[in-house]
């Protein structure tokens, strides 16, 4: 029986070494990709930008709900009550017995403040008491423009501290 013989099998395929083709990029080609690299930015960077803020309000709430817990565990470990006093005007607060305040960060604000005791019409008290429950409200901070915002809600009851993205209920 006689060897069956390809048709392609008998070609001479030639093939290029790379970059031998001088042809290169036509300029609509490279428009087309500045186009899309640009569309790209336009729809990346407000993104980028939100997410850095929102990074920023989620951390100062986090932070201002630790200063919170700590409060609590303080006055059921010591049997004293502890206190946060929140100045409004100021986006600032202090913490138990300290004198410093500290403020929150660049655009973060006070959105709203429900509970706790009204000092004056920019400074809000909030009282952790020795049994682990509190005064209870919630604290909602937010961006300048308050299109980002975070609650930290306080139980009075169980002293329970959250902290919760979304609108101020």
């Amino acid at each position: 029986m006689a060897p069956t013989v390809f048709p392609a099998a008998k070609e001479t395929t030639v093939t290029l070494s790379v970059g031998s083709d001088r042809r290169g990029f036509t300029l609509i080609e490279l428009s087309l990709v500045v186009l899309l690299i640009g569309v790209s930015l336009a729809v990346v960077l407000p993104n980028i930008n939100r997410g850095l803020q929102d990074r920023e309000i989620r951390k100062s709430a986090l932070g201002l709900a630790a200063v919170a817990r700590d409060l609590r565990s303080k006055a059921v470990t010591a049997g004293v009550p502890q206190q946060l006093v929140l100045n409004l005007l100021q986006s600032s607060y202090i913490a138990g017995r300290r004198r410093e305040a500290v403020h929150l960060p660049g655009e973060v604000r006070f959105a709203s403040v429900q509970g706790g005791e009204s000092i004056d019409r920019d400074t809000k008290k909030f009282y952790f008491f020795p049994n682990g429950s509190s005064l209870g409200g919630e604290i909602v901070l937010a961006d300048g423009e308050k299109s980002i915002f975070y609650s930290i809600r306080l139980e009075a009851l169980t002293g329970r501290i959250a902290v919760a993205p979304g609108h101020p209920s």
